[in-house]
């Protein structure tokens, strides 16, 4: 299996970008994994959020398979902890799909049409984080569950 995360628009904050750099080299170890980057829009002042929204979603679904599991990183998704997700991730892996693809939407959220091709909606808090910082709270949580599933000491119970 592939895990795959999209996310819009660049890191610039290089510190932040380090890190995501670190943790994806680390989760390598584990699982083919693909970071991939949506370019943020051009000229958006003139466009609603719908608008915005609706374009970003069709960038999103360019870059997916028919056959992907696609779980929208979304605050009123299921919240889980560390041991759960890592379960979550072991049940996808031993049901035998190609691709599960984890999506960091825009700065309005998801479109109507991505929010019904989602196969689930995950929520990491319900505080808000920057886009740039999901990023890595992301690749971090990944590479937990994959340690936990290893029985590996980064992450203490």
């Amino acid at each position: 299996m592939t895990i795959k995360l999209l996310a819009i628009g660049k890191t610039d904050n290089t510190h932040l970008q380090s890190l995501i750099e670190d943790y994806q080299k680390r989760l390598g170890f584990y699982i083919k994994f693909e970071f991939d980057i949506i370019p943020d829009l051009k000229k958006t002042k003139h466009l609603s959020e719908a608008q915005q929204k609706q374009k970003e979603g069709e960038l999103i679904l360019k870059k997916l398979h028919p056959t992907d599991l696609l779980i929208l990183l979304d605050e009123n998704g299921k919240q889980m902890d560390s041991v759960n997700f890592s379960n979550y991730l072991q049940k996808h892996m031993n049901s035998g799909i190609k691709q599960l693809v984890f999506v960091i939407g825009g700065p309005y959220g998801f479109s109507e049409v991505l929010y019904q091709k989602a196969n689930g909606k995950l929520s990491l808090s319900k505080m808000t984080f920057s886009h740039q910082m999901i990023r890595l709270f992301v690749i971090e949580q990944l590479y937990r569950a994959f340690t936990i599933l290893k029985n590996e000491p980064y992450h203490h119970r």
